[in-house]
């Protein structure tokens, strides 16, 4: 059985390749694509941090106890990367590159940054401290993930 890190991980390598995808139309200017796939983006994007806030997180913080350690920080991240998306959003519609581009940048270096700290350290903690409920957390997170 996947484990919950596995299952996370896996997603966070396919929205990074929705990303890419909407740079290589933004680099083309290619507008009316970028506007479509970065509705894809937001919308796997949304998933995923909805699946962990709403799974992941919940369940942590109940059996830990501790609702302001890293979980409050990844939730403060999930925020900003939103912004940033509505940002990039709102440059791909006005067609402005600088923007687009600017915007793009810093979210990518946040979601990385934000993504190792997920994977070296949050997730593994679940999967040690929720092993006793990780088939029902799997079950909740592919089903708003996929």
């Amino acid at each position: 059985m996947e484990t919950i890190s596995e299952i996370l991980t896996k997603d966070h390598k396919r929205i990074d390749d929705i990303y890419s995808e909407v740079e290589n139309f933004i680099v083309k200017k290619s507008w009316d694509e970028a506007g479509l796939k970065v509705s894809e983006f937001s919308s796997a994007l949304n998933n995923h941090l909805q699946a962990e806030e709403e799974c992941l997180f919940n369940e942590f913080e109940r059996k830990t106890g501790n609702t302001m350690g890293p979980t409050q920080v990844m939730r403060m991240e999930h925020d900003q990367m939103r912004q940033f998306v509505t940002q990039i959003s709102r440059a791909i519609t006005e067609k402005n590159y600088s923007a687009c581009a600017g915007n793009m940048e810093t979210l990518m270096i946040l979601i990385q940054q934000h993504n190792m700290k997920e994977e070296n350290m949050l997730y593994r903690m679940c999967d040690q401290i929720l092993s006793d409920i990780q088939e029902k957390i799997i079950m909740q997170i592919k089903e708003r993930i996929s």
